[in-house]
């Protein structure tokens, strides 16, 4: 479905590579967890499968192919094709990533406009259908709202629906429920659980939180300073990590008997 192939990014301005060879498969209807702190490269991976990798800011290597078409080399054109048709991207904030001056309906169905011929109505309807496969509430109400007429959750839950009203093969979330709250984030998992179980749409799902993941992703990969240093079953990594990094990174998980020891 996707594969990274030794993927290596250097920006001109750093010293160090963002992404060090790193090596990937996501297979089709599998969700797929990517872990690791702030500039461990996670989004810099993302960045390069999503096709938005700054090219003349970075020098990069490697392949990365979805269903067999290279994509980290191919030119514009391909690559406008692929997105939002064959590849949903979601952001980790809402409220930046979405234009504050359109209406969420014209957002959600923006895809509609560069990848299909349908009319008015037809892309109406069908970004009507996307926002309620979101669990959206009067999602004929929420199509003419502006993106600051909606909470964090309900502009998550419209931003996943413009990531997928093309049903596309692959979606990259990139930290898409670290500024929600712990209810609502919950809510996200159980809405991308939901997607995944009667799409089968693959998932890469980026966070610096791996107790979020377990909830999620069956796999799970572990990046550090650009590295990936573990890989494998959720259940088999948080129970016996081998790597000293995973190690720390779950012994940080907050438990009951650590918040009751604090001081």
């Amino acid at each position: 479905m996707l594969e990274i192939r030794d993927l290596h990014v250097k920006f001109h301005n750093r010293d160090r590579e963002a992404v060090a060879g790193v090596s990937l498969t996501i297979h089709d209807g599998e969700i797929l967890g990517l872990v690791g702190e702030s500039g461990s490269g996670k989004s810099v991976t993302a960045m390069s499968v999503a096709g938005l990798l700054p090219r003349k800011s970075c020098d990069y290597s490697g392949q990365v192919l979805l269903d067999g078409t290279e994509l980290l080399h191919a030119d514009r054109s391909l690559l406008r094709q692929v997105q939002g048709r064959d590849m949903g991207v979601v952001f980790q904030e809402p409220m930046t990533a979405m234009d504050p001056l359109m209406k969420i309906g014209h957002q959600v169905e923006e895809v509609l406009h560069i990848h299909t011929d349908k009319n008015k109505q037809e892309r109406r309807a069908m970004a009507l259908e996307a926002l309620a496969a979101v669990e959206l509430p009067e999602v004929e109400v929420v199509y003419e709202k502006y993106p600051h007429e909606l909470s964090g959750g309900m502009l998550q839950r419209a931003m996943i629906a413009a990531a997928i009203i093309q049903r596309p093969k692959l979606l990259l979330l990139d930290e898409p429920t670290t500024a929600l709250d712990v209810t609502i984030q919950a809510q996200i998992l159980e809405l991308l659980k939901k997607l995944n179980r009667e799409s089968g749409m693959s998932m890469l799902f980026i966070s610096h939180n791996l107790n979020v993941v377990r909830k999620l992703c069956r796999r799970v990969a572990v990046m550090q300073r650009g590295v990936l240093v573990e890989e494998g079953d959720t259940e088999e990594v948080f129970h016996d990590p081998q790597h000293p990094y995973t190690q720390r990174l779950i012994a940080a998980i907050p438990t009951r008997k650590r918040k009751e020891d604090a001081p």
